[in-house]
């Protein structure tokens, strides 16, 4: 288990990337495009500055990372070598399903293709491979390099051995993995969904605002941040694709997206990535300051 291929160079894919490459595995990291795979390099290059400025990495240990990852334009090679391919794309099922027919054809017969997907089924990814039993979910947590959980998620056909491999490997990079079946959402996000969702509907309701919502809960509950706040970090659109998951996966009304989520989505305001969410970005600091929609 040397050799790592990561599709997708974005947040959750560059990550993925930087701790196996800093752990001295050998990345592939592939995208569709060399402006994608530059931008990507880039943000683990910064990072790793910031790892080296806190002193928890040396400039060599840099260096090495950094050469430890080879940057791929096209699927077939970027992965005709892999023991582990890990998927990062988007949050699309039909994208991942294309990407898995792919994976299956232009991988080593015995490597294992592990998805990032923090809500589509295992299950499903694994039926369009001819190899479902080495097909797993291995959900990591973001920022990667920073958070410690992994969730493996085992789907229908997924063996014990191909589970334990990825729990091990999971340990190897410093992370905690954690075992759960796959159901829409798995665990982190079949509870942390909901409760974002409540959060929009209470705002959406008209029983407290942006700030004090917040408030209550970091206060409150002890979260270090609130979560309209955390809505914006993971985006916007993302926690909508994913209650739409446990909406159709469930058919319960309880996951039904707030009509504010969906208005907001539409309307372009994702949170952090596009500038404005819940709270606008686009000031040069790290203060929190509401959008303009939520001031009083």
């Amino acid at each position: 288990m040397k050799n790592i291929s990561v599709i997708g160079s974005g947040t959750m894919g560059n990550g993925i990337a930087h701790v196996f490459a800093m752990n001295g595995f050998s990345v592939a990291l592939v995208d569709v495009s060399q402006d994608a795979l530059n931008k990507g390099l880039q943000t683990i290059s910064n990072n790793l500055d910031r790892m080296v400025k806190k002193e928890t990495i040396t400039e060599t240990d840099k260096a090495s990372t950094l050469a430890n990852i080879t940057a791929f334009t096209a699927i077939a090679e970027g992965v005709k070598n892999a023991n582990l391919v890990v998927e990062a794309a988007t949050e699309n099922v039909n994208l991942k399903l294309d990407i898995f027919r792919q994976l299956d054809q232009n991988t080593p017969a015995d490597a294992i293709l592990a998805s990032n997907t923090s809500s589509i089924s295992i299950t499903k990814i694994a039926a369009v491979t001819k190899r479902p039993e080495k097909v797993i979910g291995m959900h990591f947590m973001n920022p990667v390099p920073v958070m410690k959980l992994v969730e493996v998620i085992r789907g229908y056909s997924t063996t014990n051995e191909v589970t334990q491999t990825i729990f091990d490997l999971s340990k190897k990079l410093g992370k905690i993995p954690v075992e759960v079946n796959d159901y829409p959402g798995f665990i982190s996000n079949r509870i942390l969904m909901p409760m974002i969702n409540e959060a929009i509907y209470a705002l959406y309701e008209g029983v407290a605002g942006v700030e004090e919502i917040d408030t209550v809960m970091k206060l409150g509950m002890a979260h270090p941040m609130g979560p309209l706040q955390l809505a914006d970090f993971v985006g916007l659109d993302v926690c909508l694709a994913i209650l739409k998951v446990l909406y159709d996966g469930f058919g319960n009304q309880k996951y039904a997206p707030c009509p504010l989520l969906v208005n907001m989505v539409t309307a372009g305001k994702l949170g952090v990535k596009s500038g404005e969410g819940f709270y606008n970005y686009t000031h040069g600091t790290k203060d929190l300051v509401l959008a303009a929609a939520f001031k009083k």
